[in-house]
């Protein structure tokens, strides 16, 4: 019943920008902490960003700066703005709800920065 659907994803130049979107379904919205996290190949899962319900937010130091996570409770969606994009951002990025015991996962989506 739970859902997690990314979208957003793409080829960039360095540089360049994307907005994801991660819009969830199932959950209370309002209530879980919501995160980005993100995969390059050969390399474990890492934290991008991640927001709670009271809206702290916290970075992976590789991105301060450079990345924003804002959350919309009304439209269930969670966002991560990127700006400044370098080769090495290029990874799945994976939209994360989690609340005690329960921990949900999205499908992904490919961003890939390159020339």
């Amino acid at each position: 019943q739970v859902q997690l659907v990314e979208s957003g994803g793409g080829l960039v130049q360095p540089g360049g920008s994307l907005r994801l979107s991660c819009t969830a379904s199932g959950i209370i919205f309002g209530i879980f902490a919501m995160g980005w996290y993100r995969q390059a190949p050969g390399k474990q899962r890492e934290l991008v960003a991640v927001i709670s319900s009271t809206e702290i937010t916290n970075y992976a130091d590789s991105v301060k700066g450079r990345f924003t996570i804002h959350r919309d409770n009304g439209k269930n969606t969670v966002y991560l703005q990127m700006n400044s994009l370098k080769p090495e951002d290029t990874a799945v990025y994976y939209c994360n709800a989690a609340l005690c015991e329960y921990d949900y996962w999205g499908q992904g989506t490919q961003v890939t920065v390159s020339s």
